[in-house]
């Protein structure tokens, strides 16, 4: 028997990147998996998504998730649209009568400077947190009751940065402290009735974006790693399939004794030694190892470096 056979996930924000990856290992898991997401074969997303234009598909992630042993079930959803939102629970909570797993990866319009603070516009600035936090409280808010209801539950917040250090610009680090902060008051509130939250983030992941970036495929992607200069300052010779940190999902929403871990923030490598999973290749990348080793500064540092801006600006096509 598969360990989460019999389960209900929900992944917010499964199109393509992390969220493909999470609900594909949910899937391997035997879960029932609703991938949710703006971009689908019937409707296109035309919004001033992350990733607007780019040709992933809801159904072509749910159709992953059953070839991986699962039941993956695709549901257009506008996560900035609350009515949306509501159906999709109702959906879920009258063809499953439960929820078992949540995972947010919802991602907004991208930061189109990274000026000082003071040069940035306010309404552009306000628009920008509001896209990007308010879907993640919507849907945990709507996800919520049918947790509670069974007294059981985990809700799983995808962020960047295992700290609190800046993010390099100040909305982008508004937002980003928000999520996690999110994690924290919630697993507060839900703590007592049996639900658990909390968040990780991933290394530097190969999402699609990211591939297609470089020239290469999963196949050939370490020619990039070990010829491209870009690549080599990144990092990506550690970098990780947007599988690992969906294994690193599977493995959480498998263990009994996982309320111990909520409210905190954890990352894809930390979860591999602990729970002994590994990437598709059979590696376990470590991401916080490499900047350790090779870009101490990064990591001993206070304020980052003007490089670490660079390193995350760039991973906004990361984790989308």
């Amino acid at each position: 028997m598969k360990p989460l056979e019999g389960q209900v996930a929900l992944v917010a924000g499964a199109t393509r990147g992390a969220g493909r990856g999470i609900a594909r290992m949910l899937g391997e898991a035997g879960a029932i998996v609703y991938c949710s997401g703006r971009s689908s074969r019937t409707q296109a997303n035309t919004s001033d998504h992350v990733h607007a234009g780019r040709p992933e598909t809801i159904e072509e992630t749910a159709a992953l998730v059953s070839a991986a042993g699962g039941l993956g079930i695709p549901v257009r959803v506008d996560h900035t649209i609350d009515q949306e939102i509501a159906a999709l629970l109702a959906r879920v909570q009258k063809e499953q009568r439960r929820l078992d797993v949540l995972v947010n990866i919802l991602t907004g319009r991208p930061a189109k400077s990274w000026k000082s603070f003071w040069h940035l516009p306010l309404d552009e600035g306000r628009a920008f947190v509001n896209g990007w936090i308010w879907p993640h409280v919507a849907t945990c808010w709507h996800a919520a009751p049918l947790m509670v209801k069974r007294k059981s539950g985990l809700m799983v917040e995808i962020i960047e940065q295992n700290g609190i250090a800046y993010h390099g610009q100040f909305f982008f680090d508004l937002m980003e402290i928000s999520l996690k902060r999110l994690s924290y008051a919630i697993a507060q509130e839900l703590a007592p009735k049996g639900v658990t939250a909390l968040a990780i983030t991933p290394g530097f992941m190969r999402t699609e974006a990211i591939l297609q970036g470089f020239g290469v495929t999963e196949a050939n992607w370490r020619e990039a790693a070990e010829h491209n200069a870009e690549a080599t300052a990144w990092g990506f010779i550690s970098s990780e399939t947007p599988c690992f940190v969906g294994r690193a999902v599977a493995a959480l929403a498998a263990d009994p004794h996982v309320a111990r871990k909520s409210g905190g923030i954890y990352d894809s490598w930390s979860l591999s030694e602990e729970y002994g999973f590994t990437d598709l290749d059979g590696t376990r990348p470590n991401m916080g190892r490499y900047l350790s080793e090779h870009h101490p500064q990064l990591v001993n540092r206070k304020p980052p470096t003007a490089f670490e801006w660079k390193l995350v600006a760039a991973s906004r096509s990361v984790t989308s």
